[in-house]
């Protein structure tokens, strides 16, 4: 089936396609962008280089539509993290701080320690 001509360039079905077929993952993963496109033409002059510029030549200076075309070039990626992967990472964080909570306790007993003496 081919796909039907739209006004819109780059075609949202095809950038839809890109993203798992998830309207609301096309709009979070693209304005994202856009505010960093945003964030990189407003800091130009203030000499802050972390901000990754526009990675695509076009005519249009919307940010938005130069996220969409990095998208649609491959040059914008996303990675929706599995189940698993969630998991681990909040097994991570729980580790991390249950070790802060021992750095502490080791910390007060030590103090405590010193009063006592």
């Amino acid at each position: 089936m081919a796909e039907r001509p739209t006004l819109v360039d780059p075609p949202i079905e095809t950038l839809l396609n890109k993203v798992g077929n998830s309207k609301f993952t096309l709009v979070a993963v693209t304005a994202i962008r856009a505010r960093e496109i945003n964030e990189y033409y407003n800091g130009l002059g203030s000499g802050h280089g972390a901000l990754i510029p526009p990675q695509v030549s076009s005519l249009s200076n919307k940010s938005l539509s130069l996220a969409m075309e990095e998208l649609y070039e491959g040059k914008l990626q996303f990675h929706r993290p599995t189940v698993e992967e969630l998991e681990a990472e909040r097994l991570h964080a729980e580790a991390q701080e249950l070790a802060r909570l021992d750095e502490t306790s080791d910390l007060d007993a030590f103090t405590d320690a010193l009063r006592d003496a």
